[in-house]
């Protein structure tokens, strides 16, 4: 029997609470003889790396199809957990033995968004300590309210990514919400450092290839939530052709449902090979951008830069790597996981790199 809404959310707010006490434990043991200054910056590590995780995971309960192996938010059939809702969970995998609800995909389904309220937990003590702590930070303490506030409209992508039923146009926000959140934990976590960059690189250049990652990041969201991933068959050609026949008005067409266009028809076959193969083209002007400024890194004589080079070049490599691999090999999960992961750690590669920049004139 389901329990009350408000009962519901007090009982998954109290369990997000307990998820986040083992991370909160392990951070007071590790800094329990570090200064203030020195616990906050640890706790915004702590929390950028859980952060990390969550964007890896989500891309996994995307993958795995479990984005409704519960079908309400924030419960699961009005309960806590799937143990409460074991009753409506069977009878649905009964109905449909292969659809969205069975119960593998019902705990990978809460597990995501448990981590997620944990995180949300770790933001909300930050912003806490943030304003109590203010003399004792390296920036204002508007970043880490501006971060409790995404992760709250984070948290409503991720509800309604459910009970919209994997709107492709939510879904691709919620995952770019992930890159959002990331990015200004990087930004905080890299002003607690303080290791200033001088190089001839602008940090304008920064941004503008930090722009058009996120837009292929857009892009790849666009590609999965779709389910555009095989409609091309074969590299670099696509279908046997180097311009295959596409619909890029269906494609890109925002207000629609999953897997229709916006008069409400099935959405043709060439509209999924449009979407895949402007994500693959558009990768090419990525890939342009972050080599550039990597090769523009390497040849400055700080060493931090060249390791930024270094970084970039290799997680691009891996970038390339997987992606082929996910059309060659027929969407692994594994390989489909590190692409993601790839690119969240150019994001945060970028925004550290953008902080730390104190550019130099050029000889």
């Amino acid at each position: 029997m389901s329990d009350t809404p408000v009962l519901v959310y007090a009982q998954i707010g109290l369990l997000g609470l307990m998820v986040s006490a083992l991370p909160l434990s392990w951070w007071r043991l590790r800094q329990r003889d570090a200064d203030v200054r020195a616990r906050l910056a640890a706790l915004t590590a702590l929390t950028l790396f859980l952060t990390f995780d969550l964007i890896v995971f989500g891309s996994f309960t995307r993958l795995t199809d479990s984005g409704l192996g519960c079908p309400d938010w924030p419960g699961c059939y009005g309960a806590v957990s799937p143990v409460g809702a074991h009753a409506e969970i069977k009878a649905a995998e009964a109905a449909m033995p292969t659809g969205p609800v069975t119960a593998q995909k019902a705990w990978i389904e809460m597990v995501h968004r448990y981590l997620a309220m944990s995180v949300g937990v770790l933001i909300l003590i930050s912003a806490v300590a943030a304003w109590r702590l203010q003399a004792r930070l390296p920036h204002s303490p508007w970043w880490a309210t501006a971060t409790l506030a995404w992760v709250i409209v984070q948290g409503l992508f991720g509800k309604y990514t459910v009970t919209w039923k994997l709107y492709p146009a939510i879904v691709t926000l919620h995952l770019l919400g992930g890159m959002v959140l990331l990015a200004l934990l990087a930004a905080q976590h890299e002003s607690f450092k303080h290791r200033p960059l001088r190089a001839a690189v602008s940090r304008t250049a920064v941004f503008v290839t930090l722009a058009v990652l996120m837009a292929q990041v857009t892009l790849g969201g666009w590609v999965s939530t779709n389910y555009a991933v095989l409609a091309c068959n074969g590299f670099p050609s696509c279908n046997g052709q180097w311009w295959p026949s596409m619909d890029f008005g269906h494609a890109f067409t925002v207000r629609r449902e999953l897997g229709q266009t916006g008069a409400g028809e099935w959405l043709p076959f060439d509209a999924l090979v449009a979407i895949h193969w402007t994500h693959r083209v558009f990768a090419v002007v990525a890939t342009l951008a972050l080599a550039w400024l990597a090769a523009r890194l390497w040849r400055e004589p700080d060493r931090s830069a060249r390791a930024y080079a270094w970084l970039l070049a290799g997680v691009l490599l891996v970038q390339w790597l997987t992606g082929l691999s996910n059309v060659v090999l027929g969407w692994p999960l594994l390989a489909a996981l590190a692409h993601t992961a790839g690119a969240a750690a150019i994001s945060g590669l970028l925004v550290s790199l953008a902080l730390r920049l104190n550019p130099r004139e050029t000889p």
